[in-house]
């Protein structure tokens, strides 16, 4: 954990934006497999982390904005627990290391709300996101669990995410320390990747840095030659020379924060000449995309920007027609580029959108597009300095929406279904970084996995 300092100063910037009631921040439990004592490696809910540092099982806390102080809820351990799990630290030792003094009960939580209820008191809480905790709540609240979500505290949800999305030095080194691990996985996909290979096989050379480095994935890695399929979680096929292989893995770091990379394998070892053509294109695409970042422009501007950039070269190549701006208006581009540039990142991968992406990455001034592709942007708000995001463009081409779109003769003015067509064993790629937003512009994270043509190719063949 942090120091005791780092705690205090998130507490009290919450009671400070809150200004009144109690802000009810629960813990996770343990997820069963198949049966209650065989369990999922166990993570802890982000928000009670980023507030309370406590890697453990059973608990809940209040953030008093009145009061000033916090009060945290579980059960010290049994015999049993010292039985089947070793010596561990009491809980009021752990609680002292984040300085918290009070320490109850978890049964005296059920109480503790009651009674705030009767004085007429404000009982905030975030929409959960595990069943458990629905019923939980509904437990403890009184409210049906159909109600749980929609009763959620709005202005708790804002004031977490504002604290939350800004990041600190300390976090930033965490980060940086996940993209580290992430790095030693793809540089180790890079080297196992060849003819002949199982798609799982190296996955398993990425498994065994994160069991040699002590560390947990950040997400279930996609590692597939069927890049065009986006989240393809699926190791079963054989790679064969002039496949290409989509690998987005991360890490996380032993504080829990996630990295999120994403390369584009040759598994001849050697781009082929339509691979490395629209490859060099991709990776100008992603840098044109974060030098467009800087505090106070809308994400989605830096969207529209990338994705101009991608209709402008693949029109030179012969996919698109016409003028590139209505290209990217009319929502054509997403016939080979289907979701957005990028998302928040943090302790969550996909940082805090269990509160709801309109939640996170949306505001008052932005509204969600209805249009197919842009609907699909994860945020859209302006950005501020201390926000760690992901760039992440793509090219895919998707047999079942090119036909589909083909048939229905969708856009045709603007896209060149033909050349599309030659394209259908194509597959996909994807490149993606970790990017800090700083004072005056933006700085790609981590320590620089093989990305070029040049670095892939070498990193291949090395």
């Amino acid at each position: 954990m942090f120091a005791d300092s780092v705690y205090i100063g998130r507490r009290h910037a919450l009671r400070e934006k809150l200004g009144s009631g109690l802000a009810l921040i629960m813990g996770s439990v343990d997820a069963p497999i198949n049966f209650a004592h065989n369990v999922h490696p166990f993570r802890q809910d982000s928000t009670f982390s980023y507030f309370f540092g406590l890697n453990r099982p059973g608990l809940a806390a209040f953030i008093d904005a009145d009061r000033g102080e916090d009060v945290m809820f579980g059960d010290e351990s049994g015999l049993d627990d010292e039985i089947w799990l070793g010596n561990l630290a009491t809980l009021a030792d752990q609680c002292a290391a984040v300085a918290v003094s009070v320490v109850k009960p978890y049964a005296a939580l059920q109480e503790v709300i009651a009674e705030a209820v009767r004085r007429g008191r404000d009982v905030h809480f975030l929409p959960p996101y595990r069943a458990e905790t629905t019923l939980e709540l509904s437990r403890l609240l009184g409210y049906r669990p159909n109600e749980i979500g929609i009763r959620a505290s709005a202005d708790l949800v804002r004031a977490v995410v504002s604290l939350r999305e800004i990041k600190s030095e300390v976090e930033i080194a965490e980060i940086e320390s996940a993209l580290s691990i992430a790095d030693e996985m793809h540089r180790t996909a890079m080297r196992l990747t060849k003819a002949g290979v199982v798609e799982r096989e190296v996955v398993a050379g990425m498994r065994q840095v994160l069991g040699r480095n002590g560390m947990l994935e950040a997400y279930q890695p996609v590692f597939t030659k069927r890049g065009e399929i986006l989240h393809n979680f699926n190791y079963n096929l054989r790679l064969e020379h002039g496949d290409l292989v989509v690998n987005d893995s991360g890490a996380t770091s032993t504080m829990g924060y996630a990295s999120d990379v994403t390369r584009t394998l040759p598994v001849s070892g050697r781009f082929s000449p339509r691979q490395r053509d629209l490859y060099e294109l991709l990776l100008r695409v992603q840098a044109a995309g974060i030098d467009a970042i800087r505090p106070g422009v809308p994400f989605v501007d830096i969207h529209r920007f990338a994705v101009l950039r991608m209709v402008e070269g693949m029109a030179e190549m012969g996919f698109f027609r016409g003028d590139p701006l209505e290209v990217v208006s009319s929502g054509a581009y997403a016939i080979c580029f289907p979701h957005g540039l990028g998302h928040q990142l943090g302790l969550d991968v996909h940082d805090m959108e269990s509160f709801g992406e309109d939640r996170v990455g949306y505001d008052n001034q932005f509204q969600r597009s209805q249009l197919f592709g842009m609907c699909s942007l994860r945020m859209a708000k302006c950005l501020n300095a201390g926000m760690v995001l992901t760039v992440e463009p793509g090219i895919y081409f998707i047999p079942t929406l090119i036909r589909r779109w083909s048939v229905e003769r969708r856009h045709e003015q603007f896209i060149v279904y033909e050349r599309f067509k030659n394209y259908l064993d194509f597959g996909g790629m994807r490149i993606e970084d970790e990017v800090l937003v700083t004072t005056n512009g933006a700085r790609i994270m981590g320590p620089g996995t093989p990305k070029t043509i040049a670095e892939v190719e070498s990193a291949m063949t090395s």
